[in-house]
């Protein structure tokens, strides 16, 4: 995952507002390098919901057949 995170934009904003140049790099580095790794992108939501959707097929598919096979063994036995 990759996402653009504009640490010298962000530290200038910083230092313009008040903030130290020293204390608004190492912001700007903390957020880079702690909030913008637990970030996710769209890609990557799209690959989870895809393996979710293939996940809850496969499992409604293994219900629907032992459904079936139980209703086969009832009528058998009638």
């Amino acid at each position: 995952m990759s996402v653009a995170f504009d640490t010298l934009g962000y530290s200038k904003r910083l230092r313009d507002a008040g903030v130290t140049q020293k204390q608004a790099e190492a912001q700007a580095e903390a957020a880079r390098d702690y909030i913008m790794a637990d970030l996710v992108t769209k890609s990557d939501l799209t690959a989870a919901m895809d393996t979710l959707t293939l996940r809850i097929t496969v499992r409604l598919g293994a219900i629907m057949i032992a459904g079936v096979g139980a209703l086969a063994v009832l009528i058998k036995l009638t």
